[in-house]
């Protein structure tokens, strides 16, 4: 996942990226709350951590401004701030979660997880895509109880589409949230065809994959009509 940390501390700033990036994480740093508006304007994020006490604005407001640009984002406010009005305030604007500063960066992972689960509305681990398994927690694909050979960004793609079920992505959003951010002109939408391609092909050779759509012109979707949570 993509996930912006705006934060003016940039020692903790650091110390949160190298952290999540080591979990499989995509990390962008902003340290004003201006560099974090020019980013949120032009990039896709799926989480974006958020300090309060920016120093050149609330971070209350850049919540308002960035619901615009990035609707979809999940926001979890970290701060120093104690007071219960911020925290409502926050919430009330959309935030999704607040995590007061000092926290542990266990802490934070594990908030992140919870309101992935709940925004694509995962309530297992574990995920059937007809003859194949989704292990969420282990990163593992199995087909009939056999470990299905994905390189990493193979996994992140099919994951993605995945946790998105039921909803059409576009390359570029799927090019955003698997490679991170990049300038219009650097963007070859063939690049994703191919990723699809080779990723259809190891799973072909495992069983039928009906479900991994292509939606011609637009990107790709993954139909999960049946989805069920795997017994035991």
């Amino acid at each position: 996942m993509n996930i912006l940390i705006v934060e003016d501390e940039k020692s903790l700033s650091s110390e949160i990226a190298e952290f999540l990036r080591s979990e499989n994480f995509l990390c962008e740093m902003a340290f004003s709350g201006i560099e974090a508006s020019e980013k949120i304007a032009v990039n896709l994020y799926d989480f974006v951590l958020l300090d309060l006490g920016l120093p050149d604005c609330n971070g209350l407001d850049l919540i308002r401004e960035a619901r615009k640009n990035n609707s979809e984002a999940s926001f979890i406010i970290i701060t120093a701030r104690g007071a219960v009005e911020d925290k409502v305030k926050g919430l009330d604007l959309g935030a999704d979660d607040y995590l007061s500063k000092p926290f542990a960066l266990i802490e934070l992972l594990s908030r992140i997880n919870a309101v992935a689960r709940r925004k694509f509305n995962v309530g297992t681990t574990d995920i059937i895509l007809t003859n194949f398994m989704m292990k969420i927690q282990s990163r593992e694909l199995l087909c009939k109880g056999e470990t299905v050979d994905l390189t990493k960004k193979e996994y992140d793609l099919l994951q993605y589409l995945v946790l998105n079920h039921g909803r059409v992505l576009t390359r570029h959003q799927l090019y955003e949230h698997i490679w991170g951010n990049l300038l219009d002109d650097q963007y070859d939408s063939n690049f994703i065809d191919v990723h699809i391609k080779n990723l259809r092909k190891k799973l072909n050779n495992h069983a039928p994959t009906p479900w991994l759509e292509t939606v011609r012109g637009v990107g790709y979707r993954v139909r999960l009509d049946n989805q069920k949570e795997p017994e035991g």
